[in-house]
């Protein structure tokens, strides 16, 4: 038995980082499927195998689809494990592993740090104990900070007990961009409430910025005098496109839905809707509005916000926002006649542009295939005039999954199995990446030493 388990031990060493994190992932799902199946986790006849794996996956792949209401049907057992879910899969599960080991006093390993790299994005650290230290620090102490200030405010609805478990388990789910709620209607019964907007946009926006940005963040905290201090290039990428997406999204969504899906609303609570929506889907998922209720014009920029999503590093999905500001630049410079893309006065590699080609190119694919795939198996493979209100409900539906935003139309609890399997796949593939998962899915043949003849072709 101890030779098996050795050998086990050093076939998964030999993995590369990405098949490792993708196994990582995939442990934690069957485990968080295995403990909801229990018959103590719902309050009713329990959960189906497929709707556990579907709840568990979107715990994982922080993206907050859900087929059942998780306030009303879950029992406390049920709620604990989906925010452990949640709480794993925001931080990564290499990230859990790595940390305990370390604590543990067991070296890290050069592959190890690979894939910690993998999972946070590359920065150069002396001590890799140390950025895991700092970032444990970090992300508990914001949500806890989240938290308090939540329960404070929430003591005006809830007994003390009910704020405080309300104001943790929300924290997280903000914190970690996971878009899961106690609440049916998610928040749309505080979107009036000031308090409880700001507290989960500043949550979203700092869970979404990647831990990079967020310990640059801390060091100008620490020397707030020091004008010397200087975000990295990374940071200043993140922190301007991120700001860019905000401010345009809540400005276009009041704009569009000022007079219909806003009508109800007095200004200042619309402008609050909009600027909520905006932070809320770059893949956290929580609503305030309905978004059945917005026009195609409020949909379209929600689902642009969905595919772009948060910063690498981070705990949301979609393409990543320095993907957008490396194709923007790519873009601003040919227009310019600029031999290459630049950004903040750094030149940005050919490699990087290529990577981010790919990732935009490839995610076009995939969600593409899974929305056909959806049109098949929700059986409404029919003329455009025999299923209208179906066609945009889907592919909201789809890049939502992709971008691990878990807003939805109302698809979700009425998509059949064949449905859900798409959906699942989807956020999985959403929350790793698609390069992720292309790298862990397919072998490297070795190089050699030539090269292809040029070929030229025209384009445009």
């Amino acid at each position: 038995m101890g030779v098996f388990l050795k050998k086990r031990m050093e076939m998964i060493a030999s993995l590369s980082p990405p098949r490792m994190i993708v196994l990582s992932f995939a442990f934690i799902i069957a485990v968080g499927t295995v403990l909801l199946l229990f018959p103590w986790a719902t309050k009713g006849s329990g959960l189906t195998f497929l709707d556990a794996l579907f709840t568990a996956v979107s715990a994982t792949c922080v993206t907050g689809l859900t087929v059942v209401d998780i306030g009303s049907e879950f029992t406390l057992y049920g709620q604990l494990v989906v925010l452990v879910l949640i709480q794993a899969g925001g931080l990564g599960i290499m990230t859990f592993s790595t940390f305990f080991l370390y604590i543990l006093g067991r070296r890290v390993s050069i592959r190890g740090r690979e894939v910690i790299d993998s999972t946070l994005g590359s920065m150069p650290v002396q001590s890799i104990g140390r950025l895991l230290w700092k970032i444990m620090f970090v992300v508990f102490f914001l949500e806890g900070m989240g938290a308090l200030v939540l329960t404070v405010g929430w003591l005006r609805f809830y007994s003390l007990k009910r704020a405080i478990y309300h104001g943790i388990f929300h924290a997280v789910s903000a914190f970690c961009n996971a878009g899961f709620s106690l609440y049916r209607d998610s928040l749309e019964g505080f979107r009036s409430d000031w308090m409880t907007n700001v507290v989960f946009m500043g949550l979203i926006v700092l869970g979404g910025l990647g831990f990079i940005v967020l310990l640059d963040l801390g060091g100008l905290l620490r020397r707030p005098g020091s004008a010397r201090r200087r975000f990295s290039f990374h940071s200043k990428v993140v922190l301007s496109v991120t700001f860019f997406l905000i401010v345009w999204g809540a400005l276009f969504l009041f704009w569009v839905e000022r007079f219909h899906g806003l009508s109800r609303l007095d200004p200042g609570t619309g402008f609050l809707a909009s600027l909520f929506q905006s932070v809320t889907a770059r893949t956290a998922g929580f609503n305030t509005v309905r978004m059945d209720a917005l026009t195609n014009g409020g949909c379209l920029v929600v689902m642009f916000l969905m595919f772009i999503g948060v910063a690498p590093g981070s705990c949301g999905g979609g393409v990543k926002v320095t993907t957008l500001g490396i194709l923007a630049a790519m873009v601003l410079s040919r227009l310019r006649g600029d031999e290459e893309p630049h950004l903040f006065y750094r030149s940005i590699p050919r490699e990087t542009v290529g990577k981010a080609l790919a990732i935009v190119m490839s995610s076009v694919l995939l969600v593409l295939v899974v929305f056909l795939g959806l049109l098949l198996t929700e059986g409404w493979a029919v003329a455009p005039d025999a299923s209208r209100g179906h066609f945009l409900e889907l592919f909201f539906e789809t890049i939502s999954a992709f971008g691990t935003v878990g807003l939805s139309m109302g698809v979700t609890p009425t998509l059949t199995q064949a449905g859900r399997v798409l959906i699942i796949v989807l956020m999985f593939v959403g929350r790793l990446g698609p390069l992720t998962m292309a790298v862990a899915l397919t072998r490297r043949k070795p190089r050699g030493r030539f090269r292809y003849a040029r070929g030229e072709v025209m384009v445009g």
